[in-house]
């Protein structure tokens, strides 16, 4: 099973919160979602693989550790997803990225693919798959369905919010995949929305209704 992580590192909670409270508007919506992707970025870096290599300091040669350059590519969900790429990148700027479309038919609640744009190499490469929200889990499990469709195997999941049902839909689907969080919510509404959540990500972050 892969592993469930919820980061509760006191600036990522104060951030969440911030970015939870209805009167946030769309600026510092926006700004804050970053700041929260890229300290998540820190954590979901940490067993990138190091090598050794000799350098000379001022003082002498030595041996230090560097990264390997194990590939990574960031894989947002249309379209709220593209709201946490910029602060990844600032943490790990030679990522990739990858586009995966999607959208939730309001009837059925079921998510439907529309586009996936990928690089040529998704087979060599840590894939984070980032989306704010993690609600019923169809959409997380529908774009890992694409991905390992087309030569994806290590693959994590990075998310703002996530309800219960949706963690374990996704971890029932795609066992093998690690789920980050900044925050464990209460439940699923009615209509399949986060509670207490932090409203529709994609309109909050891009100023629509």
């Amino acid at each position: 099973m892969g592993k469930f992580q919820v980061m509760d590192h006191p600036l990522i909670q104060h951030k969440l919160t911030i970015i939870r409270d209805k009167n946030c508007g769309t600026k510092v919506f926006r700004e804050v979602v970053n700041e929260i992707a890229m300290l998540m970025a820190y954590e979901v870096s940490r067993d990138m693989p190091l090598e050794p290599v000799e350098i000379e300091t001022p003082m002498g040669k030595t041996t230090q550790q560097v990264l390997t350059g194990k590939k990574v590519a960031i894989i947002p969900i249309l379209r709220a997803g593209i709201g946490m790429v910029d602060g990844m990148l600032e943490l790990i700027p030679a990522a990739k990225v990858g586009h995966i479309g999607m959208y939730r038919d309001h009837d059925s609640l079921e998510p439907v693919e529309y586009f996936v744009k990928l690089p040529s190499d998704i087979s060599t490469r840590q894939l984070l798959v980032v989306d704010p929200m993690l609600a019923t889990g169809g959409s997380a499990i529908l774009a890992v369905d694409a991905l390992k469709k087309r030569g994806g195997t290590n693959i994590k999941f990075v998310c703002l919010v996530a309800a219960p049902e949706g963690v374990k839909a996704l971890q029932e689907a795609h066992p093998d995949v690690d789920i980050i969080t900044a925050g464990l919510d209460e439940k699923l509404d009615e209509n399949g929305y986060i509670f207490p959540g932090l409203g529709d990500a994609g309109d909050r972050l891009f100023g629509t209704k």
